[in-house]
């Protein structure tokens, strides 16, 4: 690996994964050190570090203290989902996407949702409102709230150029999250913003992310009627 993707934390999990699904470290073998590896890759130890607890994370490595990692016998299978991108999403369809920021201002968080992403006391959120277009038509309407603590880069992004969604997946990673899907009726804001009738059955989507103890991101979604999912596991 040369110049930049030397440091990249992503390109380093890759080759890791990649020795470990051929065979180049087996089942129960000891894997080099930190230190090794980030002299290998040319990169900082704490890079190597965030690679390989990805992967243990993950089920594929086991990591003891003062024993070292070692290559998991019997992987653990989880189920993974990964944050979409509309803009691409829309693309992959076939689509021309649009997208348009309503709202962008500090706010506190509503009460109910506060313990959702468990803010540190006396941090306001930056709250966002906007819709996303496949062919001019309305595809999500979101409103989102991100802890400026967590990524406080994003204060300076011009989300009318870049959507929050597109700009906080490719610029702030993330350990954990949760993800809740239901169903409700439009309210009039979403049945406007989604050019549909009020009490139209809408598919939703609930999705928090944290880095380590750090919360990211909650953010809520609308989708047009008729959206349907579709993933892999």
């Amino acid at each position: 690996m040369k110049g930049r993707e030397e440091n990249s934390w992503k390109t380093i999990r890759e080759e890791i994964f990649r020795r470990i699904n051929d065979r180049v470290w087996q089942p129960g073998e000891l894997i080099p050190g930190e230190a090794d590896l980030a002299e290998e890759f040319g990169c900082a130890r704490t890079t190597v570090h965030r690679a390989l607890r990805g992967l243990a994370d993950a089920g594929f490595l086991e990591r003891r203290r003062k024993a070292g990692t070692r290559v998991a016998v019997h992987p653990a299978r989880k189920a993974t989902l990964t944050i979409p991108i509309a803009r691409l999403e829309v693309e992959r369809k076939g689509g021309v996407y649009e997208h348009r920021l309503l709202e962008r201002r500090r706010k506190s968080f509503p009460a109910p949702l506060r313990d959702r992403l468990d803010l540190p006391d006396g941090v306001v959120p930056l709250f966002t409102r906007a819709i996303h277009f496949s062919d001019g038509r309305p595809y999500i309407y979101e409103e989102r709230f991100t802890n400026v603590e967590a990524v406080p880069e994003i204060m300076d992004v011009d989300l009318t150029a870049v959507s929050a969604n597109e700009w906080l997946v490719e610029n702030a990673p993330y350990t954990h999250g949760r993800l809740t899907f239901f169903a409700e009726n439009a309210d009039a804001e979403k049945a406007e913003r989604l050019a549909t009738k009020e009490g139209t059955a809408l598919f939703m989507a609930e999705r928090s992310t944290w880095n380590g103890a750090m919360p990211i991101t909650l953010v809520t979604m609308a989708y047009a009627p008729g959206h349907r999912m579709v993933t892999t596991i």
